[in-house]
């Protein structure tokens, strides 16, 4: 029943150092510009956190240990039987020095108070916040490609 279901793993992992995190100005060139957390596709068969500290090492050249599961951000387009799950992470245990060429942006320590000024993807902005917030949450969207729109959208704190 599932097997004609396409599924996309992804993970994303904030770098926090107090009151700032790592996040990364992409270019428009590599696509959703703006500011981001370093963070990319699964790649099998490593696990969720592993590849969330490999996304950190290969965008910032920071290693990240005691990664802390934020949540979960999914987006399914059912006519197209497809699901894109970001399983999110944090961590303000790191070590190693900034990339000086990272290959998807610029990276800037930046203040997690005035981050929400900055320019991102509408997506991560709403994300954002729920890095920081105690406990886990789950945001599930249902998005209709002819119509172009969400059509079901749930943000529950777990």
């Amino acid at each position: 029943m599932t097997a004609d279901i396409k599924v996309d793993i992804y993970t994303m992992c904030l770098v926090q150092d107090n009151d700032k995190v790592l996040l990364i100005n992409r270019p428009a060139e590599r696509g959703f510009p703006g500011y981001i957390g370093p963070g990319g596709k699964v790649e099998f068969p490593e696990s969720l956190t592993e590849s969330a500290a490999r996304e950190v090492l290969e965008e910032t050249g920071l290693s990240v240990k005691n990664l802390i599961y934020k949540g979960l951000d999914e987006f399914v387009d059912a006519k197209k039987k497809y699901r894109y799950m970001i399983f999110n992470y944090i961590s303000d245990t790191y070590e190693g020095e900034l990339l000086q060429e990272p290959p998807e942006g610029e990276l800037h320590w930046i203040s997690i108070k005035e981050a929400d000024n900055l320019p991102m993807q509408p997506w991560f902005k709403e994300r954002f916040p729920l890095f920081f917030k105690e406990g886990t949450f789950e945001i599930y969207s249902v998005w209709d490609e002819e119509k172009g729109e969400t059509i079901k959208k749930t943000v529950k704190d777990l």
